[in-house]
């Protein structure tokens, strides 16, 4: 494919530190998987059986796997995730509306993890010129061979070690915002 990025030499100093949160929707992961190859991350992913497909991936990309959702066993994988990044200070990622929704719906996990960890969020999203989409709950997208892509990085941005309940949702909010705003940029790019 042919993969143009937006946003990557606002974004390089951050990459390149090492220490940063990656989000992006759980339709537009696939991209950002290629992307990634070599950083040598950890990901918060389902306990389900799809999520054990995806875990294995990412090992044999060089990631580690937390797994854990919403509904299971959430809590105890963002712990493990947070203890992680701390201690070796690689990036990691939360794929913020997975892994069942609501599509396009950002979840407090990550934005805990940001606090949690003093790691800015780096928000992500892409698009391509052919595409199948799939019928699943999130719309994924799967670019068809030798298409071409467009990738977008997002602003970068902080929690506040002290935020509160509502400083969290604010914070929420804005990411949701940037991402929904990133997507809807790189869809439009070809008429999506």
């Amino acid at each position: 494919m042919k993969i143009e990025l937006r946003g990557f030499e606002k974004a390089r100093p951050i990459i390149n530190s090492k220490k940063f949160i990656y989000a992006a929707w759980h339709s537009r992961l696939l991209l950002l998987n290629y992307l990634c190859r070599g950083l040598a991350g950890t990901a918060m992913v389902s306990g389900s059986e799809d999520g054990e497909f995806v875990a294995r991936i990412l090992k044999r990309q060089g990631h580690e796997a937390f797994r854990g959702s919403t509904t299971r066993g959430g809590i105890k994988a963002l712990s493990g995730l947070i203890k992680k990044l701390k201690e070796e200070q690689g990036p990691g990622l939360i794929i913020p509306d997975g892994p069942q929704g609501p599509k396009f719906k950002v979840k407090l996990g990550i934005i805990i993890l940001a606090r949690e960890t003093g790691y800015p969020i780096l928000p992500f999203s892409c698009s391509a010129k052919k595409i199948k989409i799939f019928a699943s709950w999130d719309r994924f997208i799967l670019p068809y061979p030798f298409t071409k892509c467009l990738g977008i990085y997002g602003k970068p941005f902080y929690v506040s070690k002290d935020a509160g309940k509502d400083d969290l949702m604010r914070y929420r909010n804005l990411l949701e915002k940037e991402l929904n705003s990133l997507t809807l940029e790189a869809d439009s790019y070809f008429s999506c």
